[in-house]
């Protein structure tokens, strides 16, 4: 779906910021060979205000699936916040937040506005949160914005389960039920914490890896299917309202390669009041294309991005 919105008509003005949510695969794996120059012109010409990016980390070495010889050196998060100052620059963004995580996988915002950090979330010893998830809030004109970015556990079968238990796991959904358990417990831990939060400005995006119900019209899964479990969660139990289905409840946008809409973007009522213009973006750039050699390894990534207008 292409924006029927100008570039820039988002941009620069009081009130009206623009959103780019996008999971870069691998920290953008396909753009080490120019030193992301081809993804951070193209970030340029969205002039966003906001960025948030999930798998914000290089794992793999230049155009290959051997892990890099350094990877524990980004543990500590100093090269990572490095590498995205550097980045954010090429932009015009000179704020970066690093959300919680306990792997590879952190979300990194970055912003024209100031970042607060309110909570970087990983869980608990009895609740995990996989790849993470992360709380940061902005000032925009005289409100408070905040942002909540997550990123749930990806496979069929349950965290942690060794290799040998698996197809046991899978059959038993472990895998939809622990990305339930993060679902709650993230919500619980940011918007759950303010009791003003359904009339606040709360907004929260992710790959949930899980399919919304919504669009059950087009899945057609069982009624009591445990994938819909995290989007049945978001829409009984939290003021969230998905923004992309919101504004185009009749079509059906895929957010990865396939057909398969698992990027959301949710914003509380009057946050998302203020939406002027969101979709899933498609452009010559950012259209998936498998790679010829590397299985599952997409150009520029496996997911696209969402873009939105707000004017509060």
């Amino acid at each position: 779906m292409l924006c029927g919105m100008s570039i820039d008509a988002a941009a620069g003005k009081p009130g009206k910021f623009r959103l780019v949510y996008w999971n870069i695969q691998n920290g953008m794996w396909d753009g080490q060979d120019d030193d992301y120059q081809r993804f951070t012109d193209w970030v340029k010409e969205q002039k966003p205000d906001v960025c948030v990016w999930c798998e914000a980390q290089p794992i793999y070495n230049n155009g290959t699936a051997k892990h890099q010889d350094a990877l524990q050196e980004w543990r500590g998060d100093e090269r990572l916040m490095d590498m995205w100052k550097r980045l954010g620059k090429r932009y015009g963004h000179k704020y970066i937040y690093i959300g919680g995580h306990r792997d590879n996988y952190p979300q990194v915002v970055t912003s024209r506005f100031p970042l607060e950090s309110v909570a970087r979330i990983t869980g608990n010893p009895d609740t995990l949160v996989s790849h993470g998830a992360g709380w940061v809030r902005l000032q925009l004109a005289d409100k408070h914005v905040n942002i909540v970015t997550l990123h749930t556990w990806p496979q069929a079968y349950g965290y942690n389960v060794p290799t040998e238990d698996r197809e046991r796991s899978k059959a038993a959904f472990e895998g939809d039920k622990f990305r339930r358990v993060e679902m709650e417990y993230i919500c619980r831990h940011t918007i759950g914490t303010d009791p003003d939060g359904a009339e606040g400005y709360w907004m929260m995006m992710g790959d949930f890896n899980s399919r919304s119900r919504v669009d059950n019209w087009v899945y057609k899964y069982p009624d009591g299917d445990t994938k819909l479990l995290v989007h049945d969660y978001i829409r009984s139990e939290t003021p969230y309202i998905d923004i992309i289905n919101d504004r185009d409840p009749h079509s059906f946008y895929s957010s990865t390669w396939g057909r398969s809409r698992i990027d959301f973007v949710y914003c509380t009522p009057k946050l998302s009041a203020a939406v002027k213009e969101a979709h899933i973006h498609l452009d010559s750039y950012t259209r998936p294309v498998r790679d010829e050699k590397i299985k599952n390894f997409y150009h520029p990534s496996d997911h696209r991005p969402i873009i939105v207008d707000f004017e509060l």
